[in-house]
């Protein structure tokens, strides 16, 4: 009998605890719904902030952290540009560039790979903070569970979305390695425009022959799909010689570019907004400890005071933080100006990247071309070749500051055509 009882009271209780949850979580989710922050620490590069009170209760929101805002905008820059000296980078690269340069995270410590993963996929960055994603399981929860909270942005659409791009192609269970690798010129990025389907090689005649093949048409047969098979060598030929004769000329260049380079003049523009800011900022904290030195001098403050041994190191720390991020951030601006595409610049990129795009013994090389073209879609009466514009500029950059040209995996983005 006292056993029976027990088991009730635990189900009463289970049931009881589960309904506190769900009116819990209710309140959570509204709360989230009007804006607010639901508490837990804020994503690096934010900070909790007192939005307005109501009765007893402060509300709260989030808002840009000056102090770590630029270490998430460079995580961003290494990833899609690099550091100058190298393409896009990948996780493991970035996590090395920024512990060996003693760039620490929020808490003082060195960067992981998970967490750095976090920082370039997570949505919050782009101004939409997902909460109640998953469960308390880590799974993901269903869409109509989930409530966007705005947030000030730190990364805009066109960057974030280019980087989840690089993510995705260099993820090896979605590129395999002999895609990459492989000696074949356009394995991986050339589909079948009827359906969709990858064009891989096949052969006739004992191998004397290499087609590019519908996937799709090759397993199923004309029921799956009626494209169409190319020579491998003409289909070859027809994407490397359009790229040489009609996309890298200097007019044509300047014209797929423009847009994307007026983009890049806002964005320096941008920056050096942030750098004035930054060192406005640390003007204003050198200012405040000048009064603190002076109340001390004059005898009005205690220096053994503890509050103000803390007051002080706060400031300090204020102070050194906002003078890095603006050197760092005028550093990179400079960079970036060193490597201005210019016309005469586009005219030296075409005529070398004209060059190096075929081998000494005939062919094309691999990674040039793949800097210039990630998709070719193969249909009946034409050959669609697309490419990121992002991805010309940064190769453009490259080459004319005598930087390889190669590309690893191709990337997506605003597309020339």
């Amino acid at each position: 009998m006292h056993v029976m009882m027990r088991q009730i009271m635990a189900l009463f209780d289970e049931y009881q605890s589960k309904e506190n949850g769900k009116h819990v979580m209710r309140a959570l989710k509204e709360n989230a719904r009007q804006g607010f922050w639901n508490g837990a620490l804020p994503p690096i590069g934010y900070r909790i902030v007192a939005a307005e009170q109501r009765g007893a209760k402060t509300k709260k929101k989030l808002e840009i952290d000056p102090l770590h805002a630029d270490t998430v905008r460079l995580i961003y820059r290494l990833a899609l540009e690099g550091n100058g000296m190298s393409g896009p980078m990948g996780v493991k690269a970035i996590v090395s560039h920024l512990n060996a340069r003693r760039i620490f995270t929020r808490d003082g410590g060195r960067w992981g790979i998970g967490q750095l993963h976090r920082i370039l996929t997570r949505r919050t960055y782009i101004g939409e903070h997902e909460f109640n994603k998953r469960s308390k399981t880590k799974e993901l929860k269903p869409i109509s569970e989930i409530v966007t909270v705005p947030v000030p942005p730190l990364i805009d659409l066109e960057t974030f979305d280019a980087v989840q791009a690089h993510l995705k192609a260099r993820n090896p269970k979605v590129t395999p390695p002999r895609v990459v690798s492989g000696p074949t010129l356009l394995t991986g990025i050339c589909f079948c425009e009827k359906c969709g389907g990858a064009m891989t090689i096949r052969t006739g005649k004992g191998g004397r022959y290499r087609y590019y093949t519908c996937s799709i048409k090759a397993r199923q047969g004309e029921t799956g799909c009626s494209g169409r098979s190319i020579p491998m060598e003409k289909l070859d030929t027809i994407v490397a010689s359009h790229i040489e004769d009609r996309l890298l000329q200097p007019d044509r260049l300047e014209e797929v570019l423009a847009s994307v380079l007026d983009r890049r003049h806002e964005r320096a523009e941008r920056r050096q907004d942030h750098i004035a800011e930054l060192n406005r900022r640390a003007a204003e904290t050198e200012l405040r400890l000048k009064r603190l030195y002076d109340a001390i001098e004059s005898g009005v403050a205690d220096i053994s005071d503890p509050a103000l041994k803390d007051r002080i190191a706060g400031l300090k720390a204020l102070r050194d933080q906002a003078q890095v991020d603006a050197e760092r951030a005028q550093a990179m601006l400079e960079s970036s100006g060193n490597r201005a595409v210019t016309p005469a610049t586009v005219r030296r990129f075409a005529d070398v990247a004209r060059q190096r795009i075929r081998l000494d013994g005939g062919g094309y090389r691999r990674d040039h071309l793949r800097a210039f073209a990630q998709r070719v879609e193969v249909g009946e009466a034409e050959v669609r070749i697309m490419g990121s514009k992002g991805e010309l500029l940064r190769t453009l950059t490259a080459v004319s500051g005598g930087k390889s040209a190669g590309i690893d995996v191709p990337s997506l983005g605003l597309k020339w055509r």
